[in-house]
């Protein structure tokens, strides 16, 4: 351990962040200071005016690093990043692997569409959200849909203009074509300023428009399209029932509230969108009992914003925060306009934060206990695993691989990922084998394995946080044997990877069995929460490459073969192979059989028959 008076004496006063590390050389804790002497003095000079968790931490620590900023929001924003990189173990970390569903209107591009998305990008399209109800949502998209003809295709303006015949939505009266100057820009536009007002809570001007259709219809003896044209009013206003609150007198905005007992806290998130509350979040976080509320409410905040793609100008908190002013520079950085941060003390808003409040108790309350079960449960599946392995380690993060091919042809290799016993399904990765030839599946889980972990080396070397290979496993499971952790050892040798190295084996059902960990075949009860666990891990990596070969295969088949055959398009290649189920089937297929096809006609039919025969001869 190096000299902590010595190393205190050379640390500046400029605001910054610094990182922990144990004897391991494992970062434990990340942090940020306006003045990083006197914050890091404070960790090994004050220790009576500690707690006792970060008395624990400092007991662990064996050395520090730290990384000067200009500014303290630089500071804040460097000290996210590297949490988020090494999920240090005395940082609360804020689970939650949702992905908010949003609108997206493509107002930045000719003829904007409308639809569904998860990414929030910074493209000058319009967002709405984030939405917690995905099936209200998809009812609101679709109801969208069928009062406005708008196009649905991913045809790109000016350039595809006029280049295609319209699709069967232009004939069946669901868009109006505009790819084939059927309605003007600006007419169109007209509809989307209408729907824009629909998302941003204003129905009336479209219901008024409904009311006026279904009128005319009605005296013109059009009983069936006035029926229609009331059932979309009747789910409009339906829509708007589902809305919990309205006040004409609040914007966008954040409401955070948490109740908290001794180890763990519930937060509770309500999203006010156009003056309605168009949903709400709760949140776990545990060992907190070493936080002040204040520095709760900053955590969870700079944790919260940190994940999610949307800030809105106002976020309204229960508690007070030191950092207020930094916090709100750094999520207007992140908006591009002012964010403001506010604790009110009465009024409207303060009733707002006594809601959410009420929320947070009852769901702390109902749902803690539970919740608080299923981590345990989780987390008890790989201590048990640990323990049978006879490892003194937290299997956070587990990666399993498995190749996949027929015959060794179009062989595809799969990644799948755990974190804290759950499936991490942003990180699963798909490999096509590029290097290898036949079916060797050593050669190609080799092959992935090497790819994956230089992607490891050169990710870390340009500090690329958003990398898609930067994290490190706490272990490695591969679906086989010993000849498989041969050569995957092997690969992890060369490359100077340290990482633990573990076989899923199977019995002769095919079903899982155990682990081959270190020459040795380890056996778990089946009724046991780790042996459940890693059936589940080996089950989700079989069915991931199995998926993505399958999937492989089929466009591998239709591009190499039928593509081939004159006057056999896409739509024939599809009907084809829905009608016959193989390429097999079709080559030993009469020109009889050919055409009960419905898209197959007596010229195609020939076409593809005598393809075969001659390529057979």
């Amino acid at each position: 351990m190096f000299d902590i008076e010595e190393e205190l004496k050379k640390v500046p006063t400029n605001p910054g962040v610094y990182l922990m590390f144990d004897k391991d050389d494992i970062v434990i804790y990340v942090g940020k200071a306006k003045v990083l002497k006197n914050r890091l003095r404070q960790y090994f000079r004050n220790n009576n005016q500690n707690s006792v968790k970060v008395l624990s931490m400092v007991k662990k620590i064996y050395r520090f690093e730290y990384i000067v900023t200009n500014t303290e929001v630089e500071a804040l924003i460097l000290e996210n990043n590297l949490i988020k990189k090494y999920d240090p173990k005395y940082n609360i970390r804020l689970k939650d692997d949702k992905t908010y569903p949003y609108v997206k209107i493509t107002t930045n591009e000719m003829f904007p569409r409308v639809f569904i998305t998860r990414k929030h990008l910074n493209d000058k399209a319009k967002y709405f959200g984030p939405f917690t109800n995905s099936l209200m949502l998809k009812e609101s998209v679709e109801l969208i849909h069928s009062i406005f003809p708008i196009r649905s295709c991913h045809l790109r303006f000016p350039k595809d203009l006029g280049r295609n015949r319209p699709c069967l939505n232009y004939h069946i009266g669901k868009c109006k074509a505009p790819c084939n100057y059927h309605i003007s820009e600006e007419e169109y536009n007209k509809m989307i300023d209408k729907i824009i007002n629909f998302f941003n809570g204003n129905h009336k001007d479209i219901i008024k428009d409904l009311e006026k259709q279904m009128y005319d219809f009605s005296e013109n003896l059009e009983f069936e399209k006035a029926k229609e044209i009331r059932d979309k009013i009747f789910a409009i206003k339906k829509l708007e029932e589902n809305q919990l609150v309205e006040n004409t007198n609040i914007d966008d905005k954040d409401v955070i509230s948490f109740a908290r007992a001794t180890y763990e806290a519930m937060f509770q998130v309500f999203f006010i969108r156009g003056g309605k509350i168009v949903g709400r979040e709760h949140f776990l976080l545990n060992n907190i009992e070493h936080l002040t509320r204040s520095e709760l409410m900053e955590d969870f905040i700079k944790q919260f914003y940190s994940g999610t793609p949307f800030v809105p100008k106002e976020i309204v908190i229960q508690e007070e925060i030191e950092d207020k002013e930094i916090i709100e520079n750094w999520l207007s950085s992140i908006k591009e306009q002012k964010v403001s941060i506010i604790t009110p003390k009465k009024g409207e808003k303060h009733k707002l934060i006594e809601m959410a409040y009420q929320n947070a108790l009852i769901s702390l309350e109902r749902f803690g206990e539970r919740i608080k079960k299923e981590q345990e449960k989780t987390i008890g599946a790989l201590q048990e695993i640990s323990n049978a392995l006879k490892i003194d380690k937290y299997l956070k993060r587990i990666e399993a691989y498995d190749i996949s091919n027929t015959q060794g042809i179009e062989s595809v290799g799969s990644m799948v990922v755990f974190e804290d016993g759950k499936p991490l399904r942003t990180d699963y990765r798909k490999f096509k084998i590029k290097y290898v030839i036949g079916p060797n599946d050593y050669a190609s889980m080799q092959e992935i394995i090497r790819r994956r972990f230089l992607r490891y080396i050169k990710e870390t070397k340009e500090n690329d946080i958003k990398g898609k290979f930067n994290k490190m496993p706490d272990i490695i499971f591969l679906d086989g044997g010993k000849g498989q952790i041969s050569a995957v050892a092997q690969v992890l040798k060369e490359l100077n990877i340290n990482v633990l190295l573990c076989g899923m084996v199977k019995d002769d059902k095919h079903r899982t069995r155990g682990l081959l960990f270190n020459n040795q075949e380890i056996e778990l009860k089946k009724s046991s929460e780790g042996f459940k666990l890693i059936t589940r891990i080996q089950d989700e990596v079989h069915r991931f490459s199995i998926e993505f070969h399958r999937k492989s295969r089929e466009k591998a088949v239709i591009r190499s073969v039928l593509d081939d055959i004159k006057g056999i398009g896409e739509k024939r290649k599809k009907d084809l192979l829905k009608h016959f189920g193989s390429i097999d089937n079709i080559k030993n297929a009469s020109i009889e059989d050919l055409m009960e096809v419905d898209s197959i006609n007596i010229k195609s039919a020939e076409a593809v028959y005598h393809f075969f025969r001659n390529k057979n001869s």
